[in-house]
C-alpha cells in the first residue's frame, strides 16, 4: 500500500471521473471524416487535449475558431451512453470541500453539463479551456489549478488519463496519478502511481488540514 499526504487535488475530467469516450469518439470520427483525415488518428490526438489545438494541428489550414464552435456545438448535443467511472463519486465525497477542482480541456459549459448528466459536484472553481491560454501538455491549467485553491504546486496531486495531462502535471511540478481508462499503462510512463483503477485510490481527512491518500 502507498500513502501520500497533500492539500488538494487537481482531477481531470474526461476518463477520470467520467467516462465520454463514445460521445467524443463519435464527434471526432464524423468532423475527421467531413475533412478527409483519418478518424482514428484524430480521436486519438484529440483525447486530452483543447478542440481548437487538435484542429490546428491536424487541419491547420481550417478556421480553427469557427471549426471549433462547430465541434463544441455537436458535443454539447450529445451525451449518449456518458457515464460515472467507478469510485469518483465516492472519492468526491470523502474529499473537504474547497479542496478539490477540476482542469479539463474541455469548455465550462461542457464541463458543467457532463458533470450534470453524471450526477456529480460541480466545484466552485474549475479550470476549462476558457480559462488559458495554453492547454495541456503545458502547465499553466495545472497552474491555474492550484491557485484557484490557493494552495503551492508542490501540495497539489493530480489524477489524469491522458499523456499530455501527466506532462503538464509534471512540468507544473506537481504529482500525478494516472489511471489506464484511456491510453494503455505503457503510454503513461509519467505518471508518479499507476493506479488499476480509480475505486483503488482513497483519500481520508487528516487534522492539519491535509489528505491523507492511500492505494
Amino acid at each position: 500500500m502507498g500513502v501520500l499526504s497533500c492539500r488538494a487535488i487537481l482531477f481531470d475530467l474526461d476518463g477520470v471521473l467520467i467516462d465520454s469516450t463514445p460521445c467524443v469518439s463519435r464527434v471526432w470520427r464524423v468532423w475527421a471524416i467531413e475533412h478527409g483525415l483519418d478518424p482514428g488518428h484524430v480521436v486519438h490526438v484529440a483525447h486530452g487535449r483543447r478542440s481548437i489545438e487538435t484542429i490546428r494541428l491536424l487541419a491547420p489550414e481550417l478556421n480553427a475558431e469557427q471549426e471549433n464552435q462547430e465541434v463544441e456545438r455537436r458535443e454539447m448535443a450529445d451525451t449518449d451512453g456518458l457515464f460515472v467511472i467507478p469510485g469518483a463519486a465516492e472519492l468526491l465525497r470523502s474529499l473537504p470541500q474547497g479542496s478539490w477542482t477540476v482542469v479539463t480541456s474541455g469548455t465550462r459549459p461542457l464541463a458543467t453539463l457532463r458533470l450534470q448528466v453524471a450526477g456529480l459536484p460541480i466545484p466552485e472553481t474549475m479550470v476549462t479551456a476558457n480559462d488559458v491560454v495554453l492547454g495541456k501538455p503545458n502547465p499553466e491549467p495545472y497552474l491555474q489549478g492550484a491557485r484557484s485553491l490557493a494552495q503551492a504546486p508542490r501540495d497539489c496531486v493530480v489524477v489524469e488519463d491522458a499523456p499530455s495531462g501527466l506532462k503538464a502535471a509534471k512540468a507544473a511540478g506537481m504529482r500525478a496519478f494516472a489511471v489506464p481508462t484511456t491510453y494503455p499503462s505503457e503510454d503513461l510512463s509519467e505518471a508518479w502511481v499507476l493506479l488499476e483503477s480509480l475505486q483503488q485510490l482513497r483519500a481520508n481527512r487528516v487534522s492539519d488540514g491535509r489528505i491523507r491518500l492511500e492505494w
